[in-house]
């Protein structure tokens, strides 16, 4: 399903059953605010892992109403992490959130060896951005993860995200492959690695999507820069996901269409056994808000990013 916005993906979340959100460190403004806002948009029930006091402070500052929302008192950050794991592996949530817990710190807990959200795969950020003007979402990976992946590391970081658009209903989603132009040169080793990847889909070895690159960012997203360039291509001009030559490219990316064009980003982690919303400590409660709805409709479909 080609979503144009965060809106019509809450909508759609509100036609299934709701799902149970787990939330690590959860004492945080930012966090509260989105936990009250999904509250008001009945998307998902809560669990808050973090100290209690501090939430109930911070839930009457944000006006937030606790009535029905389980808290579990965990005072020190990354246990909150740690149990916040636990409640989503056994089974008692149906997916987690990062609060206000370092990232690396949290990451860790996720992929501790002996958890059940480790599925022994390579884990990726996703992010999904509205972006004013443009007409659906788009979604970009890896920009929060992977620093400079190889060819491998890039073929599963694709298929993450593949699998996580098969699950919101995307039967085959059309994915380029940035680099700086559509050449292939020695010389910008992204574009031998996109060059590659499209060989692999092209032989069944990334499965249920079109891919195509190199190409540069303009003939992925708009077609008339890619006709003038003369690029016939099912994807040119109407891609649904970017994959980035390195962490650098989609940071600055991301950070772009939200600074300059005023776009909104979720974010989550694909890769592990349950879906995992991660957000800066510094995004806005709607990025956060959509976030969860983004990883709720996927849970609720039983497309869970990485099996």
């Amino acid at each position: 399903m080609h979503f144009e916005n965060f809106r019509q993906v809450m909508s759609a979340v509100k036609q299934f059953p709701k799902t149970r959100l787990c939330v690590a460190a959860a004492a945080d403004d930012t966090v509260l605010q989105a936990v009250r806002d999904a509250g008001k948009e009945d998307l998902v029930d809560f669990v808050l892992v973090g100290a209690e006091e501090k939430i109930w402070r911070l839930a009457i500052t944000n006006r937030l109403n606790l009535q029905g929302i389980e808290i579990i008192d965990v005072e020190d950050p990354v246990a909150a992490a740690y149990r916040a794991v636990e409640e989503v592996a056994q089974g008692r949530a149906d997916f987690l959130m990062k609060g206000m817990v370092n990232s690396t710190d949290f990451m860790r807990v996720v992929l501790k060896p002996e958890g059940a959200l480790r599925s022994g795969g390579i884990l990726s950020h996703l992010a999904a951005f509205e972006i004013p003007g443009y007409y659906r979402l788009i979604y970009v990976t890896d920009g929060g993860l992977n620093i400079d992946p190889d060819l491998l590391q890039k073929k599963a970081i694709t298929e993450n995200a593949v699998r996580f658009l098969h699950g919101i209903g995307l039967e085959k989603p059309r994915v380029a492959v940035l680099s700086a132009n559509e050449k292939v040169s020695a010389r910008m080793p992204s574009s031998v690695d996109a060059d590659h990847l499209k060989e692999l889909a092209a032989r069944g070895e990334i499965t249920g999507v079109v891919v195509d690159g190199p190409m540069a960012l303009d003939a992925a997203i708009n077609a008339e820069a890619a006709a003038h360039k003369g690029i016939d291509s099912p994807v040119a001009g109407r891609a649904d996901l970017l994959v980035m030559p390195n962490i650098e490219a989609g940071n600055l990316l991301g950070k772009a269409i939200m600074y300059f064009a005023g776009g909104k980003m979720a974010g989550l982690v694909l890769g592990a056994t349950k879906p995992v919303v991660l957000t800066s400590r510094h995004d806005t409660p709607y990025g956060k808000l959509a976030s969860i709805a983004l990883a709720a409709y996927a849970a609720v479909l039983g497309g869970r990013p990485a099996v």
